[in-house]
């Protein structure tokens, strides 16, 4: 069975829920935490497992990379590219090694699959560039990013 309920002026108008809808409003717009960064003067606090731009461990000058190609195998995103050269005593080196960071999707696979650690990642998040080309990273260019950890 139908009832019908007697509506007043205020049900019909809707005025309890626009009171609520504003008190809600007016609550999260002057009482609410701030959550905005001002970012070039406020840095984000990142955790010490945040995968950044990669570089390339160097012991003395020479890198630890052998040129195993194990890195450009397992990466899913195929942005590893590495020619293999021989050094005089027999042990193989990277004649070029690029990362596309544009192509990269930062999982971390290069890293794990390194048996020599010569491949790593950062915490550097910044990595803007104007051009296309500047995204390719090579070799030289990857043996000067170091770890801010």
């Amino acid at each position: 069975m139908l009832v019908n309920k007697k509506s007043g002026v205020l049900n019909r108008l809707y005025l309890y829920e626009i009171v609520i809808g504003l008190w809600i409003t007016i609550k999260n717009m002057f009482f609410a935490k701030k959550v905005t960064i001002q970012y070039p003067e406020e840095r984000r606090e990142y955790s010490d497992r945040y995968r950044g731009l990669h570089y390339i461990k160097a012991v003395n000058g020479v890198e630890n990379c052998t040129a195993c190609m194990l890195c450009p195998t397992v990466c899913p995103a195929e942005c590893i590219h590495i020619e293999a050269g021989e050094r005089p005593d027999k042990e193989k080196y990277p004649v070029k090694f690029e990362i596309d960071i544009l192509r990269c999707c930062y999982c971390g696979f290069c890293e794990e699959a390194c048996p020599k650690d010569a491949i790593k990642l950062s915490n550097i998040y910044e990595m803007a560039v104007l051009r296309r080309e500047d995204g390719i990273y090579d070799k030289e260019k990857l043996l000067v990013q170091r770890s801010n950890k």
